[in-house]
């Protein structure tokens, strides 16, 4: 009886033992992904196709993209179903953190943003560098004019633009503004096919170019300028969060050899960075 009670003992240990050591791997597996939020953008300029790969190489984790507007990647982290965010919505970023949903906001990159526009360019926009000026010629000549839609980041930019224009664009769309309420690469496409003006990331543009007929028409504005950070989501507001791999995603995000790697970024296809990397520099207020 002492044998079989011992016996009973030591089997019940064993299978306690596996159990938890399947569930430690289980939790080890589950540490090793990274949900990471972000905008189209970088996802259809084929950014993350070439930083992301040599990321999960040099670490071991295992990066998931979640790619969506702006303030859709901003929302998923504010809940929790991510582990770190890249987005391009300044202001909407600033809110979060200063609410202690996000942490360690740091500047990774920037580009611009384009007005483009069928090569006919109806309303007259072709060599204008204020895009104020930009949205008030598209409104009064009432040309066709495509939105994001999405509370993106470009979206968000282009409501500004609008606001600041004295102009209220028509709430629900109407005969020349129309919302897609899609992501950019979709959006461009749109806007191809109905020969109409959208507002674009200049990365975006220069990544679907060739099949575009598109054209810029107005840039240079400081009111263009696109700017993206990278946030960790707070542990404590989600305590499921992997906080130790969207640390590391971030800070090899702003390490120098990959803001090297973001610099060249373009160079060989277009002949110029469709981002430049910023990390360590001043951020604009």
């Amino acid at each position: 009886m002492r044998r079989r009670g011992r016996w009973l003992l030591a089997a019940r240990a064993a299978v306690w033992l596996t159990a938890l050591a399947f569930g430690g791997r289980r939790g080890l597996m589950a540490q090793q992904d990274i949900i990471l939020a972000t905008t189209t953008s970088t996802r259809d300029a084929g950014l993350l196709d070439t930083l992301l790969p040599i990321f999960e190489r040099q670490s071991g984790y295992r990066v998931k993209v979640i790619a969506v507007g702006s303030g859709q990647a901003l929302a998923l982290g504010r809940r929790g179903d991510a582990d770190i965010v890249l987005a391009h919505a300044p202001d909407a970023e600033r809110i979060l953190v200063d609410s202690g949903f996000l942490l360690r906001r740091r500047l990774v990159m920037h580009n611009d943003f384009l007005i483009v526009g069928p090569a006919a360019d109806p309303a007259g926009l072709r060599g204008l560098t204020g895009a104020l000026a930009a949205m008030r010629r598209i409104a009064a000549a009432g040309a066709l004019f495509v939105s994001r839609g999405d509370q993106s980041g470009t979206n968000l930019l282009e409501l500004k633009l609008w606001k600041l224009a004295a102009i209220e664009p028509p709430a629900g769309g109407s005969a020349w503004y129309l919302e897609a309420g899609q992501g950019m690469a979709a959006t461009l496409q749109m806007a191809d096919e109905k020969r109409a003006y959208t507002i674009t990331d200049r990365a975006t543009y220069l990544a679907w170019r060739e099949k575009l007929q598109l054209v810029p028409l107005a840039q240079g504005d400081p009111l263009l300028y696109n700017v993206y950070h990278v946030m960790e989501v707070n542990p404590h507001n989600a305590p499921r969060v992997n906080a130790r791999g969207g640390r590391a995603l971030a800070d090899w995000l702003v390490a120098p050899r990959t803001q090297r790697l973001i610099g060249a970024f373009g160079t060989s296809r277009f002949g110029q960075s469709l981002f430049v990397p910023d990390a360590g520099k001043p951020d604009r207020p």
